[in-house]
């Protein structure tokens, strides 16, 4: 989480909202990824694709079977989905995403039993470090905005 952590803090010094990725298997780091939707024009681009593309590209492969999955805010609905199609075994996130997260704090697709791929989700790994980089963000964001 702590180089999910960094890569986030890449996706602010860039003007993105900070949230990173990392696709580990066996203990190694294989795909990395930040939120990039902005600079890349592509509303796909989400930290998490970002490193399951990553991921796909060095591995050979598509699907990622015995990989986990770090990120630092919860996984939104796209990302989810993105997920379980890479047959992702277990994905490990900081802060939960009241507004539009998918693993729980919205809706729970990865405990949707009519699915064809499961995934263990856990949520709150450095979740008061990952929090407090996206609420600096946006404050800095609106402060920017009100004297602008």
């Amino acid at each position: 989480m702590r180089v999910a952590l960094l890569l986030a803090h890449q996706a602010a010094a860039s003007d993105e909202v900070p949230v990173g990725a990392v696709v580990v298997l066996d203990g190694a780091i294989v795909g990395r990824g930040y939120n990039q939707p902005i600079s890349r024009k592509d509303p796909t681009a989400h930290a998490e694709i970002m490193a399951l593309r990553d991921a796909a590209v060095r591995l050979g492969n598509y699907r990622l079977p015995g990989c986990a999955l770090y990120v630092t805010l919860e996984p939104c609905v796209m990302c989810v989905g993105a997920i379980i199609h890479a047959r992702i075994g277990q994905v490990v996130f900081g802060a939960a995403d009241t507004k539009t997260g998918a693993a729980g704090s919205v809706v729970d697709l990865f405990g949707e039993t009519r699915l064809n791929h499961h995934c263990v989700a856990t949520g709150g790994l450095l979740a008061q470090e990952c929090g407090s980089l996206l609420s600096g963000f946006f404050a800095a964001r609106r402060s920017k905005t009100a004297f602008a």
